[in-house]
């Protein structure tokens, strides 16, 4: 564990359910998680009404629309994955990526750096590609994500600073992503609430926020550890929005096939929701 993730669960200790939850993630084991995830079946992109597809096609389409765009994006609890941004990396100059844990920011840098061993993602660039129909190449599209972030920064969502005081990140920025975070991080409903409050302090007024989550899901595996979730239905994440300050744009959800269900995880679907910060 390093001193930055000792020093923010000791930060959460006023708090026994999140203590619980930062306890419970010292054990999550980046690889075992992506096998899980982004792996077959789940990641078996060649199925058009499978789960992968469908999250790409969501973000591929709402970048596509040109409205959101700037200069900043930062990346809420990447995790070790980055595929949430394929298609946003055409669109912003300056990308943070962030997560609480050590051992998922250096996933991303093995794989920002091209290092031996990196994991593939390269069906997920070239499915992306397709998606676009730009005519660019999974290479391009890999060579200009690189190139776009620019740092990879710890993050507390629970804290009212969830970047720290002084972070390096342009603040605030243009859009929010947020990829399978604040309901796998938060203890129940009043903490996912409070996170999304915590967040939305980094982005701009009029800014846009794009989040996908999981729907009713109570547990997921990653190698040894077994992660508590607060299950969230539809109606509970509008009301959240709502109460951050937010419009919805689009509201989509996925219902998870049963030959989707492989035992590392109990959800029952995915949401995705392009949502504006509405003007101070």
């Amino acid at each position: 564990m390093s001193s930055k993730d000792k020093d923010a669960m000791t930060g959460a200790s006023s708090d026994p359910g999140r203590a619980a939850v930062a306890a419970s993630y010292q054990l999550f084991e980046p690889r075992a998680y992506l096998r899980n995830n982004y792996g077959p079946p789940r990641g078996d992109l060649r199925q058009a009404d499978g789960v992968g597809p469908w999250k790409l096609r969501c973000l591929a389409e709402t970048f596509a629309t040109g409205e959101v765009s700037g200069h900043s994006l930062i990346d809420i609890g990447s995790g070790p994955t980055v595929y949430q941004l394929l298609s946003a990396c055409a669109h912003f100059e300056d990308i943070t990526m962030t997560d609480f844990l050590e051992v998922n920011r250096q996933e991303l840098g093995v794989w920002l750096r091209q290092d031996p061993g990196a994991f593939d993602w390269s069906p997920y660039s070239q499915r992306v590609c397709l998606i676009e129909g730009k005519g660019e190449s999974w290479q391009e599209k890999e060579r200009q994500l690189r190139s776009k972030v620019k740092r990879i920064l710890p993050i507390d969502v629970h804290q009212p600073q969830p970047l720290g005081p002084g972070s390096s990140a342009p603040l605030p920025t243009d859009a929010l992503v947020s990829a399978f975070c604040l309901e796998a991080v938060s203890p129940d409903y009043a903490s996912f609430q409070r996170a999304l409050d915590h967040i939305t302090t980094l982005l701009r007024s009029s800014g846009h926020l794009l989040l996908i989550g999981a729907l009713e899901e109570s547990w997921y595996l990653a190698g040894e550890a077994k992660l508590s979730v607060v299950p969230i239905q539809e109606g509970e994440v509008r009301e959240a929005l709502r109460r951050s300050g937010y419009r919805v744009r689009d509201f989509r959800t996925y219902t998870m096939p049963a030959h989707l269900q492989t035992g590392v995880d109990d959800v029952k679907g995915i949401f995705f929701v392009w949502a504006q910060k509405t003007a101070a």
